[in-house]
């Protein structure tokens, strides 16, 4: 049961995100980088997830990351962050919902990246193709 649970909990995080959190990344390079290194380490929920603590937006937040399991050896490597810097930071993009505790990232973040990369080389971002529905 917990286990539907998480995924209910984590995908309302994933449909309610705030586009503002970019901020916290727009020309922060260690924070960016541990944004790329954190689509790229292994994360797993734990094999006996617990049940909610609490039913604020808060409680339930922590009680997702309670739940998350990665080794922040592999993240420090792979992002290249100082160590003394590095617990920080993290901290930083969990508390503000950059980071997902299922291994991804807040989509505003990623396509706000994507972006920005494209744009060093000069490549236009691709933009949907759908079309409005007639009313």
């Amino acid at each position: 049961m917990a286990h539907d649970t998480y995924t209910e909990k984590l995908e309302w995080f994933k449909e309610n995100e705030k586009p503002e959190v970019i901020l916290f990344i727009a020309d922060q390079s260690e924070l960016t980088r541990i944004v790329v290194a954190w689509t790229n380490t292994g994360v797993e929920r734990a094999e006996e997830v617990s049940e909610p603590s609490g039913d604020s937006e808060n409680s339930t937040w922590d009680w997702l990351w309670e739940n998350a399991r990665f080794s922040e050896d592999e993240l420090l490597a792979k992002s290249s962050v100082p160590r003394f810097k590095f617990d920080e930071r993290v901290r930083t993009l969990i508390g503000n919902r950059i980071l997902y505790p299922d291994g991804t990232v807040n989509s505003f973040v990623q396509r706000y990246l994507r972006d920005k990369v494209l744009g060093l080389f000069g490549a236009k971002p691709k933009r949907s193709t759908r079309t409005k529905r007639p009313a």
